[in-house]
């Protein structure tokens, strides 16, 4: 059953951009939405995530959960989920004091 996804990119190589905007519409730079199966939707963030380079990216798909969603990430950022009893809450890393 295909379900609407929702991928956001910082960073990453032209090619992805590429691959993202066959299968989804791009409202903005680097966010993408639409609706695809979840076989599709489990090909494309295994293509994101294994080409992410220095970029990052998020995936947030609809699942069987409390929340009604999962969020998937690849590549460094300052927030990163976690699970806190069932529910995935966002973690802020300290900022690099430079």
């Amino acid at each position: 059953m295909a379900s609407m996804i929702v991928i956001s990119t910082t960073a990453v190589p032209d090619h992805v951009r590429g691959a993202l905007s066959r299968w989804l519409i791009e409202p903005a730079p680097g966010l993408y939405v639409g609706t695809v199966s979840g076989r599709v939707r489990d090909e494309l963030w295994s293509a994101v995530s294994g080409c992410v380079g220095d970029g990052a990216a998020v995936c947030i798909s609809p699942a069987d959960n409390e929340q009604g969603f999962t969020i998937r990430t690849a590549g460094q950022r300052r927030r990163v989920p976690m699970d806190f009893d069932g529910l995935q809450l966002i973690r802020f890393l300290p900022s690099e004091l430079g």
